[in-house]
């Protein structure tokens, strides 16, 4: 696949990826900008105050109606963290040219209406409608109140908020509850204002429609988008590690231990770090899922991630609140192993295959391949998943526990049960 990636208008790119295997297309508006915690929570709830309604639909019953004369397409909102930028927008999915009734064309249809969508909401007196404002305000706040009810993401977030403390990579994509509790409309229409006018937009089309009928469609949409003295994004700024490693306990009705462990990478070599992360928990050929959470039965469930654009590896485990330090021993352990190249070749082979099958993979979603090549657009990046996949390829063992030997331990963050405290 031959994707082209190109400057419509002043920070406005657009990444075209040809496709003809798909019965539909895809069309997505994203804005990128930094990640801010005075203005998360504000961006997290645009998109969905916009998608209530425009100049033309004023309501989400038009919009629907007008969806379903372009034979059932979809608009959704998103709001996304890449790097240490949020990106904001929508993604449309509609029938490709070739398959729609009688050669209709639904491109430019739909283009048409996520411009409109973005340059020319629905408004009262110069803001936001406020019944439209305020019921999105509300299910903002309890979707941030609700991430509590899942324990495992909770530790996840709270890790990343006190291994990132003070960094733009620890705040959350929708903000804080306290800033989303403070949101009015009067300040959240002037702060879509300054976005539309200064983010960066990455507009990405997927689909068997010629690029410059594409360019045309798009061109047109955002034909009204105001410009002006626009901001890069955020390119991110790597980690300091600390001396030693900081302990966080929080206390909580839970009946299940969360131990999460933060590792800083010291090493450049993003391929090799990946594919050690692999090896240490990426897969369900790790170790420490065949050795923590299958031979040893220390942890109900146990696996990391490499976080590529920062440099780190964060560890997640579910465990009982007894057995905190034998896990914590043998997941140390476990990285140990991995540094010193304690592997047999059936690990590595099935590492390799692992990162190899998902981004063989990544062609056959159109979903996952706007996210992929948003955050490569997001922070900076040029590699398309096939050059990724040879460098995986021409990757040597040496490379691999070179890298993994400079990971170190930054943050470690327990979750326990009240009684486990008394």
């Amino acid at each position: 696949m031959e994707v082209i990636r190109k400057e419509l208008a002043d920070g406005v790119h657009l990444t075209y990826l040809p496709a003809r295997k798909f019965k539909t297309s895809l069309l997505s508006a994203q804005f990128v900008t930094p990640l801010d915690e005075a203005t998360a929570s504000g961006l997290a709830l645009l998109p969905a105050v916009l998608r209530r309604g425009t100049v033309t639909c004023p309501d989400m019953g038009s919009l629907a109606s007008k969806l379903d004369r372009l034979y059932g397409a979809s608009i959704d909102y998103t709001v996304r963290k890449k790097g240490e930028n949020q990106c904001i927008g929508f993604v449309a999915s509609l029938i490709d040219d070739s398959f729609a009734p009688g050669g209709e064309k639904l491109l430019e249809p739909v283009a048409a209406l996520l411009g409109e969508l973005i340059c020319d909401p629905a408004t009262e007196r110069g803001r936001f409608v406020p019944a439209y404002f305020e019921s999105e305000k509300s299910n903002l706040l309890d979707a941030i109140r609700s991430l509590i009810n899942d324990k495992r993401d909770y530790a996840d977030r709270r890790l990343m908020q006190e291994l990132c403390a003070g960094e733009p990579y620890g705040i959350s994509r929708l903000g804080s509850e306290a800033a989303a509790e403070k949101l009015q409309p009067k300040k959240l229409y002037a702060q879509y204002r300054e976005l539309i006018s200064t983010a960066r937009l990455e507009l990405f089309y997927s689909g068997s429609a010629d690029i410059r009928r594409v360019e045309s469609a798009l061109q047109a949409a955002f034909a009204a988008l105001p410009r002006k003295a626009i901001r890069e994004s955020r390119g991110v700024t790597p980690h300091v590690p600390r001396e030693e490693a900081k302990v966080v306990v929080d206390t909580m009705d839970v009946t299940q231990g969360k131990l999460g462990m933060g590792f800083s990478c010291g090493s450049d070599d993003t391929t090799a770090l990946l594919m050690g992360n692999t090896l240490f928990g990426g897969s369900s050929n790790s170790k420490l899922f065949l050795n923590v959470r299958e031979k040893l039965s220390l942890c109900y469930y146990a696996s990391s991630l490499y976080h590529r654009q920062k440099g780190l590896i964060t560890v997640s485990s579910g465990i009982e609140f007894e057995n905190y330090q034998r896990a914590y021993d043998e997941i140390m352990a476990q990285l140990s192993a991995v540094q010193k190249g304690e592997l047999e070749d059936w690990e590595l082979q099935g590492a390799r295959s692992t990162l190899l099958n998902a981004y063989a993979s990544m062609g056959d979603s159109q979903g996952k391949l706007e996210n992929f090549y948003l955050g490569q657009a997001a922070t900076g990046q040029e590699e398309t998943p096939e050059e990724l996949a040879r460098q995986v390829q021409a990757l040597t063992p040496g490379r691999i526990f070179d890298a993994m030997k400079t990971v170190r331990l930054d943050t470690v963050y327990f979750l326990r049960g009240k009684e486990a405290a008394e």
